[in-house]
């Protein structure tokens, strides 16, 4: 007997499968418990998908720039705080409750070689759905996820002592107000003096105004303001350690509330003709914003070029704050020397 193919009987067959398929859903016999594993084709398929994906995508949806081998103490700091759980780290095995994940965080110190650097930037950035691997905490911070890959890049031959100089500082004594651990997570990648161990992305807290640093913990555990270490460091705490933490790095030797410096003529005349106010409007002795003077270079010239965003963005769609209105009216080309003129005013050196 011979059957003929026909676009009905092929749309019914289609029917009947999906029906099929839901029924087989609805009758709660497929499997889901991470205790059961995938067939070794089903995690060959899955784990190929996401290779393929990642090629793809890297290609189209990452920056010129994905890799910066300069601030590794935080991204170390991060790693610890928010990766070493699940992947482990030099010395430190990962959770066994981690690992009974289904798929199971790999060991990135093996891992991370099967990537290029553009495919590690966007699968830190964006996260591996299925896997139980997040996003970045904020899609606002390529410079932090650049340091990240430059991070990862260090994994397969770091050891464990180096690992600990990058995320531990000697402890400091006993300081009351704080819970274990608290402060000498904060020291990791400030340093105990609050000047920020001597790395460039790192700014220096000593001397900072009490209300700035307290707030700036607030608005980075709401979310309000981005970055990935910093709002996965201040979620837990509460506002009264928040509050503690201010008024222990404010107390610290370190930048004063001093006037800008001249050397620049944006410091203290702004630039008129594309409505830019002086600096020294807003960040001049006893008023309330935070002290700029001495500041670290790279950490200004970040802040300001993260608050100008993306140049593929016109700015009716980007934030009409304060600041990220002002950082998009100065010239590119005056960035650098801006944050330079400001960090050799009253600059300090860490531990």
């Amino acid at each position: 007997m011979t059957v003929h193919l026909t676009w009905k009987r092929a749309l019914a067959a289609l029917v009947t499968l999906g029906l099929a398929g839901l029924l087989f859903a609805w009758s709660g016999l497929f499997q889901i418990s991470a205790s059961s594993g995938h067939w070794k084709i089903t995690d060959w398929f899955l784990h190929w998908t996401m290779q393929n994906s990642v090629r793809t995508y890297s290609t189209f949806q990452t920056p010129e720039d994905v890799r910066d081998d300069n601030g590794l103490i935080s991204a170390a700091g991060h790693f610890r705080q928010a990766c070493q759980v699940c992947h482990g780290a030099p010395g430190a095995p990962p959770s066994p409750q981690m690992q009974a994940a289904t798929p199971p965080a790999p060991d990135l110190a093996r891992t991370v070689q099967h990537y290029d650097d553009a495919e590690l930037f966007w699968i830190v950035q964006h996260g591996v759905k299925y896997t139980g691997m997040p996003a970045w905490p904020s899609l606002d911070r390529p410079d932090e996820v650049r340091r990240m890959v430059g991070f990862l890049r260090r994994l397969p031959e770091m050891t464990p002592r180096q690992y600990r100089n990058l995320t531990q500082v000697p402890a400091e004594p006993t300081v009351s107000g704080f819970r274990p651990g608290v402060l000498e997570s904060c020291a990791g990648c400030h340093g105990t003096d609050g000047l920020g161990r001597k790395q460039d992305d790192i700014p220096v807290l000593a001397g900072q105004k009490p209300a700035y640093l307290f707030q700036s913990l607030r608005d980075y555990a709401s979310g309000k303001r981005a970055s990935g270490p910093m709002q996965v460091a201040a979620a837990p705490l509460s506002d009264a350690e928040m509050k503690a933490l201010a008024d222990h790095f404010a107390a610290m030797p370190g930048l004063e509330d001093i006037g800008l410096p001249e050397a620049n003529p944006i410091l203290s005349a702004g630039l008129p003709g594309k409505q830019l106010p002086a600096c020294s409007r807003c960040h001049a002795p006893d008023k309330p914003a935070p002290l700029i003077a001495g500041q670290r270079v790279t950490y200004l010239a970040d802040r300001l070029r993260n608050w100008r965003g993306e140049k593929t963005t016109i700015d009716a769609n980007k934030p009409q704050l304060p600041m990220p209105v002002i950082a998009r009216r100065i010239p590119e080309e005056e960035i650098e020397g801006l944050a330079k003129a400001l960090s050799e005013t009253g600059a300090q050196d860490g531990e």
